[in-house]
């Protein structure tokens, strides 16, 4: 087949190329629009980009400044991206944490079958503040509140899931502070409302102890008095009672003066010993309201201890074995007043303690160490409650019924104690019964 061309100078050459210029020039045209298209186009994907790189940036800034961990899953629970604070935690980096099983993070066995229940359970609605325990880089087990949201497709398909976690130990360490220190305060607010009470006590103590003082030493000078009196009138009437006169003899056997002479010796001393304990105790009284200062002497720790126990096994109701077993010439200086309050304040207090067992018992022993001589009372009655032990003590604190105890008794005997340089303490013995150590410095033994 052949292909016929007109002539140059013919009419259909003319024509064919005036189409041929008009048809370049639309095609130039077109190139020219798509190029300016393709301009636009690239001028609007660099926007683009440079604000994808921006947001991108933006979320990489965000996740590397969460204190909270991020963990992004897989629908299997592989671990496809975490944070630094991940990280940081687990002690790896990003790079060792991928595509390895979410649960691997937790502490142990147990706690990775719960995480599998609960994410299995819950992982479509999602687990808001569930408890659990991971294995830190350190190897230490930490409590981490922890968040799970399912990742979902535009068509609802299951993709995987978003895990963010708070460690709470530290959470719990500021609550614990936080507590101790509330109980700090309240117990610091108790010990101030104790010591106005002791303030108010004192000074009330002081005037009763004043008032008290006159006409105890009254009485006692009274009776004094008395004492030397009966004895002139026994020699008189030893002296009549030669004379013999039926009468005066009949009236003699009549009132029994016989007999009352022998009464009133034990009668007199008697009143003599209750003046001198109330005037002891008047004392004591004056020395816990501070009115006296203490004087220090020399005070023989053997003879306060069986001086105290002598005096409260007398007046105990039942009977009450006490053994003191103690190394000779415990010396100290102080006051022999106070030294035997406190001892005798724990000799009472055993004696109270122990008053429901069949055979009531206490032992009180004694060694040198160091120069402080430590005296142990030890009793066989049922100890002191846990709750109990640390409180002591406190002034007004008491485990007796009430009118049985004031609650001051250690706590005096603790003050007194510490004025002499020594310790008071207590604990319960593993055998049963409880254990009082008093601790005072020794100048020789």
């Amino acid at each position: 087949m052949s292909t016929t061309v007109p002539p140059a100078d013919s009419p259909l050459a003319a024509v064919s190329e005036g189409l041929g210029e008009q048809a370049w020039i639309e095609v130039i045209q077109k190139m020219d629009e798509v190029y300016n298209d393709l301009l636009q186009y690239e001028v609007a994907l660099e926007e683009k980009n440079a604000a994808l790189e921006e947001s991108h940036q933006f979320i990489e800034s965000v996740l590397a400044s969460m204190s909270d961990i991020l963990i992004v899953c897989d629908r299997n629970g592989n671990i496809e991206e975490v944070n630094a604070s991940l990280c940081h935690f687990a002690g790896k980096d990003q790079a060792a944490l991928e595509h390895t099983p979410v649960f691997s993070l937790f502490a142990d066995d147990s706690e990775r079958a719960r995480a599998r229940e609960v994410f299995a359970r819950f992982g479509r609605e999602g687990v808001h503040d569930c408890e659990f325990f991971l294995r830190a880089g350190d190897g230490a087990t930490v409590p981490v509140s922890m968040n799970c949201t399912p990742r979902v497709s535009q068509t609802g398909k299951l993709m995987g899931m978003v895990v963010t976690g708070r460690p709470v130990g530290e959470l719990r360490r500021a609550y614990q502070a936080l507590r101790q220190a509330h109980d700090d305060l309240k117990r610091t607010q108790g010990q101030l409302l104790h010591a106005e009470k002791m303030v108010s006590l004192g000074r009330l103590v002081a005037g009763v102890a004043h008032e008290l003082n006159n006409p105890i030493s009254f009485v006692l000078g009274n009776v004094l008095s008395l004492k030397r009196y009966a004895q002139r009138l026994e020699n008189y009437l030893g002296a009549v009672q030669v004379v013999d006169n039926p009468e005066l003899k009949a009236l003699r056997a009549e009132l029994r003066i016989d007999r009352v002479l022998a009464d009133m010796p034990l009668l007199i001393d008697g009143m003599i010993e209750g003046a001198e304990r109330t005037r002891d105790i008047v004392d004591a009284l004056k020395r816990f309201s501070a009115v006296d200062k203490m004087t220090p002497e020399q005070v023989s720790l053997n003879e306060v201890v069986e001086r105290s126990v002598r005096w409260v096994v007398q007046s105990a109701s039942a009977r009450f074995a006490v053994s003191v077993d103690l190394p000779p010439r415990l010396i100290c200086s102080g006051s022999s007043g106070q030294l035997q309050q406190v001892v005798m304040n724990l000799v009472q207090n055993a004696c109270d303690a122990t008053i429901n067992q069949p055979e009531a018992r206490l032992k009180i022993s004694g060694q040198v160490e160091n120069g402080m001589a430590y005296i142990r009372f030890i009793d066989n009655g049922p100890g002191i409650s846990e709750e109990h032990l640390g409180r002591l003590f406190e002034p007004f604190f008491t485990t007796k019924p009430v009118g049985q105890g004031t609650g001051l008794g250690l706590s005096i005997s603790y003050g007194i104690v510490e004025r002499h340089g020594g310790k008071l303490a207590a604990a319960n013995l593993p055998e049963g019964g409880a254990e009082f150590i008093l601790a005072l410095p020794v100048e020789s033994s």
